[in-house]
C-alpha cells in the first residue's frame, strides 16, 4: 500500500512537470509565431543597463552559485526595448544554464563595433558544443543536448534569430565541447 502511493506520487509530479514544460513550449511558440507580426517600437537603449536588469531578474536561477558576470560598457543604441530584452533574457539564461556543471562559471556580455554595425556577444565557460552541429542551434526544437541534462524547450534561440533578424541583423556562435559558447548577433544602424 505505502509503495502505491509512493508510486502514484511519483507519477503525480512526473505529470505536473510535463505539463509545465508543455506550457512552456505553447508560451515560446506563441511569442516565436508573434514576432512577425509586432511592430517594432525602436528607442535608444543602454544594453548594460538592460543586461543587468535581465541578471538581477535571474536570481532564483543563479542561487547558490558561483558565478562571475563581466558587462561591457556598451554604447546606447536604438532597439526595440522589449525584445533586446528577450534576446538577452535568452542567451544569459542558456550561458547559466550551460555552465551548471562549473565550479566557478563566467560569462561575458560585450561588444565589439564592426564599422557602423554593433556586434554584442553573451560568452561563457560552459559545456559548450560540437562546431559541426552549429547549424541546428538557431532551429525550431533543435537541440544539442538532452533535455534530461538541460532543460528547455528547444525555441529560445530561434526567437534569438528572429528579433535580430527583424532588427536588420545576423545571429552566430562559436564555440567548443566542453569550452564554452560565445553567442554573436549584430546590430546595424542603431545610433539613429
Amino acid at each position: 500500500r505505502g509503495h502505491l502511493i509512493g508510486e502514484g506520487h511519483r507519477l503525480h509530479q512526473n505529470v505536473n512537470a510535463r505539463a509545465a514544460h508543455m506550457d512552456r513550449l505553447i508560451t515560446d511558440l506563441l511569442r516565436l509565431s508573434q514576432l512577425n507580426r509586432q511592430p517594432l517600437h525602436k528607442q535608444p537603449t543602454r544594453f548594460a543597463d538592460l543586461a543587468q536588469s535581465v541578471i538581477d531578474g535571474m536570481a532564483h536561477e543563479r542561487e547558490g552559485r558561483r558565478i562571475e558576470f563581466t558587462i561591457a560598457d556598451f554604447p546606447t543604441w536604438q532597439v526595440d526595448q522589449g525584445l533586446m530584452r528577450q534576446v538577452f533574457v535568452n542567451l544569459i539564461s542558456n550561458a547559466i544554464k550551460f555552465t551548471r556543471d562549473r565550479e566557478q562559471a563566467r560569462i561575458d556580455i560585450g561588444y565589439r563595433m564592426d564599422g557602423g554595425t554593433l556586434v554584442c556577444f553573451v560568452r561563457d565557460n560552459g559545456v559548450g558544443f560540437n562546431m559541426k552541429y552549429m547549424n541546428k542551434l538557431f532551429g525550431v526544437f533543435q537541440r544539442l543536448h538532452s533535455a534530461d541534462q538541460f532543460e528547455g524547450t528547444g525555441v529560445g534561440l530561434s526567437i534569438v534569430r528572429r528579433i535580430v533578424e527583424r532588427h536588420g541583423g545576423k545571429v552566430w556562435v562559436d564555440g567548443q565541447q566542453d569550452q564554452g559558447a560565445t553567442f554573436f548577433f549584430s546590430l546595424p544602424d542603431g545610433t539613429s
